[in-house]
């Protein structure tokens, strides 16, 4: 039976560990690593402390059941650490918690973060409280109880909340007295402080509860800043790092990043059909910038757009540059299935999905690649910009 649930890790980097190392491994590698298993974690968030208190960074991952982070696909991420991974999180205070949820409550606007564009979920708050049950009798069911029939319809009056949920200590933490997280989203533009929020937390119900059956252990605000992808894409940090920075290679050799003379990424996705994609990510390191991708053509892979890149990038510098290699390059499907244009666009929609673009400014495309941009103009008009195909038939 499924138990969802959050993985909740705050962190705070120690002096003399940079802020752009810190953000380039977690965003780059640790994180990415995390969302290449849908099957645990659906999404990978993290914040800033809005409040000017420590620790700094938090990252919560929702997860479909807590009981797969006992499984062997979770626990060999930290079995198997890079010796990036090592040396970076032994620079930083890390606390980690495992919580089950225990209520949830929305509001009708509320989109999963992990649905919204990256400008649309930046900024987004969060309030975390921690309560402690108190020693009297009942004190668990008590707080659940003022949430689930009070607290959540009160907060829900106040102006730009989103989502309220209250979890309690996992299941996971075997021997670990029950204790209570309530998480709360609210809009960039919110009423906290506001008549609604005093009226939701100052309720004949509410003073009793604190005056007999709960301590609040914490109270912390937070902004979102980031929001994870299957993929890694943080070209921007990788670019603040000094140029001596060794180049990264992840312990299975699939993922890179460098960044001289220039940042480069290259690594891979897993389509919903379990291929893996290898793609390089470079250019413009601003998240913002526009993108271009290409399309090869067939039997060659996404080398063969080499010596162009090098032009492109010296004569157009505003732009950030993707390429990807054809399914089919590097494995075949089990069992296999034909390489329509159909699944080749579904394949360039997953990528971008993955990297968090919600669109191209161009496609470009030769031969096979430029059958696949047409294509993928027809089907995800949305998604793109502007298209150039070369090279091909059009009645393919």
């Amino acid at each position: 039976m499924a138990n969802p649930g959050s993985l909740y890790v705050t962190m705070q980097p120690q002096p003399g560990l940079s802020l752009q190392q810190f953000h380039e491994w977690y965003n780059n590698e640790h994180g990415p690593t995390r969302l290449k298993l849908p099957q645990i974690f659906t999404n990978g968030l993290r914040y800033r402390a809005a409040d000017n208190q420590e620790p700094e960074f938090l990252a919560a991952y929702d997860v479909t059941s807590m009981s797969h982070l006992e499984t062997e696909a979770y626990l060999s991420l930290r079995a198997n650490r890079s010796p990036r991974e090592a040396e970076t999180i032994g620079q930083v205070e890390v606390k980690r918690y495992f919580w089950d949820l225990a209520l949830s409550k929305q509001s009708p606007l509320f989109i999963p973060i992990e649905q919204l564009t990256d400008e649309e979920a930046e900024g987004l708050t969060l309030v975390a409280v921690q309560l402690t049950p108190k020693e009297a009798d009942h004190s668990v069911e008590k707080i659940q109880k003022w949430y689930g029939e009070e607290h959540m319809d009160m907060l829900s009056k106040v102006p730009g909340w989103l989502r309220s949920r209250l979890f309690k200590t996992s299941s996971l933490e075997k021997g670990e007295p029950t204790r209570f997280i309530a998480l709360h989203d609210y809009a960039k533009t919110n009423g906290l402080g506001g008549a609604e929020y005093q009226a939701a937390i100052s309720t004949p119900r509410t003073k009793e509860l604190y005056a007999n059956f709960a301590t609040m252990s914490s109270r912390r605000i937070y902004s979102l800043f980031y929001v994870f992808g299957q993929a890694s894409r943080d070209l921007h940090n990788l670019s603040q790092l000094p140029p001596a920075t060794p180049t990264f290679e992840s312990p299975d050799s699939r993922t890179l990043t460098t960044n001289s003379p220039s940042p480069v990424i290259e690594s891979y996705i897993t389509t919903p059909d379990g291929l893996t994609i290898p793609y390089r990510l470079e250019g413009n390191p601003d998240p913002k910038a526009p993108t271009v991708a290409f399309c090869n053509s067939l039997l060659t892979s996404l080398h063969m757009w080499d010596r162009f890149i090098d032009i492109f990038k010296a004569k157009r510098p505003q732009y950030r540059i993707l390429r990807y290699d054809f399914r089919g390059r590097h494995a075949i499907p089990s069992p296999p299935q034909p390489s329509t244009l159909d699944v080749l666009a579904d394949d360039i929609s997953t990528l971008l999905a993955a990297l968090r673009i919600p669109k191209l400014d161009t496609l470009i495309g030769v031969s096979m690649g430029g059958a696949t941009t047409l294509h993928f103009a027809l089907k995800y008009p949305s998604k793109l910009g502007k298209f150039i195909a070369c090279d091909f038939n059009a009645a393919s």
